[in-house]
């Protein structure tokens, strides 16, 4: 790796923090493809870097969260500990699976967090919360998100947020703090994992990850200061185009070029509906808060 690619890694591995610290979320959605578009890692082992990186800087970002009472231990643990599990077997199986296959997935799990960006997310009402937590479904569902997040190396704090609200009926900063506990989790198992079948490259991970948790830090810092809405929207819109992008490189010669074609007259209806039809339900969608 040159000296300007690795400038570029690091730089690019700072704006991964800052979208954990700012949004909860969205780190392993950019370390991906960064790792083998940018820094030219095989799928396998991208993924697992990334479970590392987004793994530690959770860890670090969960700190301030707790320090402000905004991590429910309880919860966060079963929800975490049934992700491990799921975390764990999802990164033995995607270790012998094809890059094509892991890559494909991981632009489906890009395109259907960007649309649950879209959707936003919705504050639970204290007078329906759950007083007693389902354990039996909190088990399932963290088991499923976290064989998501193990096999793809994706679908972390987007997938967790919204079932700890619902199922946990916290307030959604404590469902954001509590989230971070749970991805630390998920990514440990995760990574391990993937270990058995993957070779890390220590050097280069352990810079990624340092120069995500100073942008997490940032990230933090700042996210008092930034519309969160307007910064969700812009982050899921440009999460949805690298997904369509991640999609079509995997794709076969013979059908990138119908797949673009379909993704690209999707778009430009969206955008006329949005932007002309009054009545357009991807409009009240994207404007549901």
């Amino acid at each position: 790796m040159t000296a300007m690619t690795l400038t570029l890694v690091l730089a690019l591995a700072l704006l991964v923090g800052l979208s954990l610290g700012l949004l909860g979320g969205g780190g392993s959605i950019l370390t991906v493809p960064l790792l083998v578009y940018v820094a030219g890692m095989d799928a396998k082992e991208a993924i697992a870097t990334s479970l590392f990186v987004v793994g530690v800087t959770s860890a670090v970002g969960m700190i301030n969260h707790a320090r402000g009472g905004r991590v429910r231990w309880r919860t966060g643990v079963l929800f975490g500990a049934a992700g491990m599990a799921g975390a764990y077997t999802g990164g033995l199986v995607g270790g012998h699976i094809p890059d094509t296959v892991l890559l494909i997935a991981f632009a489906v799990m890009m395109i259907v967090t960007a649309g649950a960006m879209l959707r936003g997310r919705r504050e639970v009402d204290p007078d329906r919360a759950h007083r007693q937590i389902p354990v039996g479904r909190v088990l399932l569902d963290g088991a499923a998100v976290g064989l998501a997040t193990g096999l793809v190396g994706a679908g972390g704090g987007f997938l967790v947020v919204p079932a700890l609200a619902l199922l946990g009926g916290l307030p959604m900063p404590v469902a954001v703090g509590t989230s971070l506990l749970v991805i630390a989790m998920k990514s440990a198992a995760g990574f391990t994992g993937y270990l058995s079948t993957v070779k890390i490259d220590w050097s280069l991970t352990l810079a990624v990850t340092a120069f995500a948790v100073v942008g997490s830090l940032v990230g933090a810092r700042l996210a008092g200061r930034v519309p969160a809405h307007v910064l969700s929207r812009l982050f899921a819109w440009f999460v949805l185009a690298m997904g369509a992008f991640v999609l079509v490189q995997q794709a076969p010669a013979h059908i990138g070029v119908p797949i673009l074609a379909a993704l690209a007259s999707l778009g430009a209806g969206a955008g006329v509906c949005y932007g002309f039809v009054a009545r357009c339900p991807l409009r009240r969608a994207v404007q549901r808060t």
